[in-house]
């Protein structure tokens, strides 16, 4: 497969932007989205992002190796790797533009449901504990795993959940940095069978891995001067430009 010189650039700009989204600004990845989505066919942009993806990851979790909360990773995951598998089971079957925008409505609508319950004085400083709980994680973990195999766009999803924890930015991000390596080296081996994972795919994702490797390094050298306040107000207004994007 041929790639020009501005598709290079566009790749590898948005691997920098992916890197960046792992480093500590979740939802700058699902920018990176949309660029490969428009620079290959939908199906192969998936195979050709998530070496990148996990390129990114390794690197997080490097930086971020003792942040991580593995109480939230470990009700997550099951759930998540159940929607990894329905994802697997439809990626032939459904029309990627259906998916985007049922996982863009559903940012938007519970973004919204947010800040309706801060504006009433209502919203607690973390999730309840019992069914309300256990709903969310079951359902966060349903559609971030669906979302991921289809168009690795799982990250808003998960940030989402996680924000709402109220969780330390450096426990966020570190959370989320393990739990997205443990999740796209779970989808690594399906893709490589399913054939959207090849050689020639890997050849196109070699140069971008670097840029989002360097990109993380580059958010972590931001992160650590940004207030907490302004750090949950930028993961809302990105999560609610992702699901815009996802939506139109």
């Amino acid at each position: 497969m041929e790639v020009s010189f501005w598709q290079w650039v566009a790749i590898c700009a948005a691997a920098f932007g992916t890197g960046m989204g792992k480093g500590g600004l979740p939802g700058l990845g699902n920018f990176a989205i949309a660029v490969y989505a428009f620079s290959f066919p939908a199906k192969l942009s998936v195979g050709i992002l998530l070496p990148v993806l996990i390129a990114a990851d390794l690197v997080a979790v490097i930086v971020y190796r003792r942040h991580a909360d593995w109480r939230i990773i470990a009700k997550l995951l099951p759930w998540t790797l159940l929607g990894v598998f329905v994802g697997a089971l439809v990626f032939h079957r459904i029309d990627d533009r259906t998916v985007e925008i049922l996982i863009g409505a559903i940012l938007l609508i519970m973004t919204l449901l947010h800040f309706v319950r801060s504006a009433l004085n209502k919203a607690a400083q973390s999730i309840p504990e019992g069914r309300t709980a256990a709903s969310l994680q079951i359902s966060t973990g349903l559609i971030g795993g669906f979302a991921t195999f289809l168009a690795n766009a799982a990250g808003p999803v998960a940030a989402l959940y996680l924000i709402f924890l109220r969780l330390p930015k450096m426990v966020f991000v570190g959370t989320l940095a393990w739990f997205f390596m443990i999740v796209n080296w779970a989808k690594l081996p399906v893709m490589i069978g399913i054939g959207n994972v090849t050689v020639t795919s890997l050849q196109i994702s070699l140069l971008p891995m670097a840029f989002a490797m360097i990109g993380v390094l580059a958010a972590r050298a931001v992160i650590g001067f940004i207030p907490q306040r302004l750090f949950e107000l930028l993961i809302w207004l990105l999560i609610t430009a992702a699901a815009l994007q996802l939506l139109f």
